[in-house]
């Protein structure tokens, strides 16, 4: 008959066996690593022979799952310190403060900036005094008798009207000399075909070939100053009153085909730019299907994120940009084609509409160069 052994029960082992077992098991013997091994040593431990294997492998999960718990978390330390030097390079600009009396101050400095608080103030006044014709020429609304002060103020008004136009027009004398300087630097090019390695000869091309040369919008750009200055002169005295009416008309052909154009190119510019957001929404769609969340999105996420934000907010200034040139062919073609319905009303809300986009534009702009000199 077969006995049973109980688990309580320990066999007993024999002089061969305890010879050949007796060395790993004992609680005083020494536990040798073999140096070739990829597992890393482990600590010694005194234990039982019925223990000994729970204990290698709570040693195993202790090691091997602490190690990869580092590893997880520095990634994360890496991700959270890349995301938040982004959020300090964003939040600098908050924390600087520009007050708007700085940032007129900088614009008064310019003639472009007098130019666009004047603009303001002008078409500001022209909008009183039309809604103030209109009410007085009303027969529900015009008094049965005018006030001297009232009269008075009107008279003043359309005075400093007058002047603030005259003072524009001084403002943007010479502004010729910007465009003037793009063709110049066009008229000196390296010769293409010798040369040397150690000095690069310039050969001066003639400025009549250079003008003819030059992109379209520039040489319009200086045509159309040149006409605005020979009709400023002429108000000024230097130049006789038929000469002015003629430059001033001419002035008015170029602004009229310069906005034209500038409005072909906002056209293309903004397709351009329209293109680039689809292809970077697309990319940012396929990898948002992906399921990766925020902290494993990759840099190529962030990257794309940040070109999104840049492409908007240049479609936006585009879309600004679009609004004053539309402004600007309306007021030009009433006063082209001498247009006479609606001239008034439709000239100064054009003119006041146009007024604010610029300066708007212009604000924006020197609020973002004293934004990067305090940085």
């Amino acid at each position: 008959m077969s006995s049973i052994s109980f688990p309580s029960e320990q066999p007993v082992p024999s002089n061969h066996e305890q010879s050949f077992y007796s060395s790993p098991f004992e609680g005083n013997a020494s536990f040798q690593m073999n140096p070739l091994s990829s597992h890393p040593p482990r600590t010694h431990r005194v234990s039982a022979v019925s223990s000994s294997s729970a204990v290698h492998v709570y040693d195993t999960q202790s090691i091997y799952g602490h190690e990869e718990k580092t590893v997880t978390v520095e990634n994360e330390k890496e991700e959270t310190d890349e995301v938040d030097v982004e959020e300090e390079q964003v939040s600098k600009p908050a924390l600087v403060h520009i007050s708007r009396e700085e940032v007129w101050r900088d614009l008064f400095l310019t003639s472009n900036g007098r130019d666009k608080g004047f603009k303001l103030i002008q078409y500001s006044i022209r909008l009183y005094l039309l809604f103030h014709t209109s009410i007085s020429s009303s027969r529900l609304l015009r008094q049965p008798t005018r006030t001297l002060w009232e009269a008075e103020l009107v008279k003043r008004l359309r005075s400093t009207y007058s002047g603030l136009s005259f003072t524009r027009k001084l403002l943007l004398l010479f502004n010729w000399l910007g465009p003037l300087t793009e063709i110049k630097a066009q008229q000196s090019v390296p010769y293409s075909t010798e040369v040397s390695a150690e000095k690069s000869r310039k050969i001066p091309r003639p400025f009549l070939h250079t003008l003819l040369y030059a992109p379209p919008p520039v040489l319009l750009e200086l045509v159309n100053a040149l006409a605005d200055d020979a009709a400023t002169l002429s108000l000024l005295g230097l130049f006789g009153k038929k000469f002015g009416d003629r430059a001033d008309r001419f002035s008015d052909w170029c602004w009229f085909i310069s906005t034209l154009v500038g409005l072909v190119e906002n056209g293309v510019e903004r397709q351009m730019i329209g293109n680039l957001q689809h292809d970077v929404e697309t990319r940012l769609y396929s990898e948002s299907m992906t399921g990766a969340t925020s902290k494993s999105r990759p840099k190529s996420t962030k990257t794309d994120e940040k070109e999104l934000t840049r492409l908007r907010k240049q479609d936006y200034w585009l879309q600004i940009s679009r609004a004053k040139l539309v402004m600007d062919l309306i007021f030009v073609s009433y006063e082209l084609f001498r247009i006479q319905r609606f001239k008034e009303p439709v000239k100064t809300f054009t003119g006041l509409i146009a007024a604010i986009l610029s300066s708007y534009k212009l604000y924006h702009g020197q609020y973002n160069v004293l934004l990067k000199k305090s940085l």
